[in-house]
């Protein structure tokens, strides 16, 4: 079973499905009518949570050179982009439909630069009812907005168009899960 669903038998929450183990059989954000439902989590006990998200940007080498310099117009690119990732992991429930609000109780962003992207991990720790994966991965994919954000005018060609650079690579790396008295 998934830790996020928590298993209901029909008529429950509203119709959800049965022993929801995350294949597309069991939908547990839909009632058996098929309308759309958050799944009640309320009776899960509370447990320690982490999640790590990864993400990069590829750009031109030019523009990673600005970067390490700090000669982007708009200011320092890594900090307004630390800022954007955490107000992001923030407000995940507001952007994401089926998305609990929960109690945040850190985050950690690094970024790397390389050649030709800039690399940004986000680690995500809470207490509480379910998991933080969707909180990290909103922090990556709006913290490498931001970062596309401060340096879209270095990135254009001469069309205003962006050849070069793209968000790549999305994913979730670790999702943990402990006992909220460890």
């Amino acid at each position: 079973m998934s830790d996020d669903h928590p298993t209901t038998t029909p008529g429950e929450n509203g119709g959800a499905n049965s022993d929801s183990d995350g294949d597309a059989g069991h939908l547990t954000h839909t009632t058996d009518d098929g309308d759309v439902q958050m799944v009640d989590v309320g009776d899960k006990p509370d447990t320690s949570r982490r999640a790590v998200a990864a993400g990069e940007i590829r750009l031109q080498p030019s523009t990673l050179e600005a970067i390490r310099d700090d000669r982007i117009g708009k200011g320092d690119v890594l900090a307004t982009a630390r800022i954007g990732a955490i107000q992001a992991v923030k407000h995940t429930w507001e952007t994401i439909p089926m998305c609990h609000q929960i109690p945040i109780t850190n985050v950690d962003t690094d970024f790397s630069l390389a050649d030709d992207r800039v690399a940004l991990e986000v680690a995500v720790e809470t207490t509480g009812k379910t998991g933080c994966e969707m909180e990290a991965l909103e922090g990556v994919t709006t913290g490498l907005n931001v970062v596309w954000d401060m340096v879209k005018a270095v990135e254009k060609d001469d069309d205003g168009q962006y050849p070069a650079t793209g968000i790549e690579n999305v994913r979730v790396l670790e999702k943990e899960k402990r006992p909220a008295s460890e």
